[in-house]
Formats: structure tokens, sequence, C-alpha cells
């Protein structure tokens, strides 16, 4: 894959209907492809965000069975357009838990790459919110390899992956060109920390960076810091959207993947294997 496109971020509020949430997503759909997006990125917990940890695995389908992710397929097969989207999924039997995902839907309209999250966000702030996503999810237990889209080769993570900056060294080391996060922030750390983990992860990487956020109140106990982000493989903002809601919204930017190589070859980051171990 070579050349110039266009890819978009989407942000949107996801509650715990899945048809309401999927009306958002083809709101998006058609955005993005109206701009010309040859991939759209939506946030994780795309398909539905619940109003506790039981509701939570009490929601989850298979992709078989998710009105939303047979929704989003259809979509992407009538638009021609890829779709990246976080959900969740049945995990096995006997754990008692269930999978966080992050899809790849070929513009066929096929879902063709899945990636569980590695690391699971516990967390107990002082004086802020509360979460043990271990209580809810398995965690994955392996790093998917980059693999080639309409618009490059696409590593994928998830939200909490991006405090772990070994995975995006493993992927561009894979020769991944663009590194998706789709997320779904806590105000208070992404005020913290979104932007600066975002665009080190780029600049380290010297990788696209597509972050699709979930923003806004989607019940009384969670509201997220939104803020969907494109970062180039030099660190600059490409496009960003707002952290307050205001429905489902896209942001564009054209991926150069000779501005990669480009970058790649004038400051090559030569690693001291010898030294240290290789990622």
């Amino acid at each position: 894959m070579g050349g110039q496109t266009i890819v978009a971020v989407g942000q949107m509020c996801s509650t715990s209907e899945m048809k309401h949430n999927l009306a958002q997503a083809q709101v998006l759909v058609k955005k993005a492809a109206a701009a010309g997006a040859k991939a759209l990125f939506l946030p994780e917990a795309s398909d539905y965000i619940s109003h506790s940890p039981e509701e939570t695995i009490s929601l989850v389908r298979s992709v078989q069975e998710s009105t939303y992710v047979q929704g989003l397929q259809a979509e992407a097969k009538k638009f021609n357009i890829a779709i990246n989207a976080g959900i969740h999924e049945p995990g096995d039997e006997n754990s008692g838990k269930i999978k966080n995902t992050s899809i790849w839907i070929s513009e066929n309209g096929e879902i063709i790459q899945r990636y569980q999250k590695l690391h699971l966000f516990d967390m107990d702030l002082k004086n802020g919110p509360r979460a043990r996503e271990s209580d809810t999810f398995e965690e994955g237990m392996s790093i998917l390899p980059p693999f080639h889209t309409p618009v490059g080769l696409v590593g994928l993570l998830v939200c909490f992956d991006l405090r772990f900056p070994e995975v995006p060294l493993s992927l561009k080391r894979q020769g991944a060109q663009i590194i998706a996060y789709p997320s779904a922030f806590t105000v208070p750390t992404g005020k913290a920390h979104w932007e600066i983990l975002l665009r080190a992860r780029a600049i380290e990487t010297q990788s696209y960076v597509i972050a699709a956020a979930q923003v806004g109140q989607h019940n009384e106990n969670r509201t997220t810091y939104g803020h969907s982000i494109i970062i180039s493989p030099w660190g600059d903002i490409l496009a960003e959207l707002e952290g307050t809601f205001n429905g489902p919204e896209i942001a564009t930017a054209v991926i150069d993947l000779s501005l990669v190589k480009g970058i790649r070859k004038q400051v090559p980051l030569r690693r001291r294997t010898d030294v240290y171990p290789e990622l």
C-alpha cells in the first residue's frame, strides 16, 4: 500500500442501547464516506457502555448475534469503507468474564482481524473514579501482527494499552505504519495524559496514531473525555475533536505513507538490542 489516503476518526457517546449506538455509528459512516475516507475508526466499547459490570456481562453478544456488529458490517459493505471498532465479545465459557476486543471490518463487510486488549484498566484514583476491568474482562494473551488495509499496515491496540510503549514498539518493528487506539478515557486521566501519551507513541514508533474516543455522559455512573485525534509520525496533531458531545462527529486527515518512510530514514532509531532485549 502506498501513496495518500483519507482516514476518519469518529466520536460518539454510547449507551446501553445497541440500536441507539448503531444509529450513531451509521451517521459516522455516512460522514466518513462523504469525506472520501477509506477507513473509519470508532471508539472502544462502541457497541455499548453499561451502568454496571453485571450489565456489561449480561449485554454481551457474539458478533453473529450482535445487531450492532451486523449493522456495521452492512454499512462497511454499503459504503465500501473499512471500519475499526472496539466491541465486547463473549469470553471463555468457564471464566465468567467477557472480552474487550478491537475488530477490523473490511470494505467488503467481513471481520478480517481481531485484537483482544492486553492491559486491563484497574484504577483507584484518590478523589477520582475507580475501575477494575479485570473483574469483568479476560486479558488478551498475544500481540496481533500489523496487517494490510486500504490505508496502510495497521496495528491494533485498545485504550489502556496506550500506557505501555513496549507493544507499539513491537508493532513498529513488525512494520506497522498506523497504530489505532479505540478508547473510552476517563476525564481526569484524559486531561492529564491523553494527548501527551498519544503523541509520545507516535514519535517513538514514527507511525500515525489514530485514537477514536467515547465522549460525554453515558449514564449516571460514566463520563468520558473525548478528544478523538489523529497524529502524524512526527508527533503533529493533524485532526482533533472536542471534549463535549454534540452528536456523533468525525475528523479526517490524509495518511501519507511516504512520510512514515521518510521520517524513519532521516531519523533512524537503531535499537541497542546488544544491551537490552528486542521488543
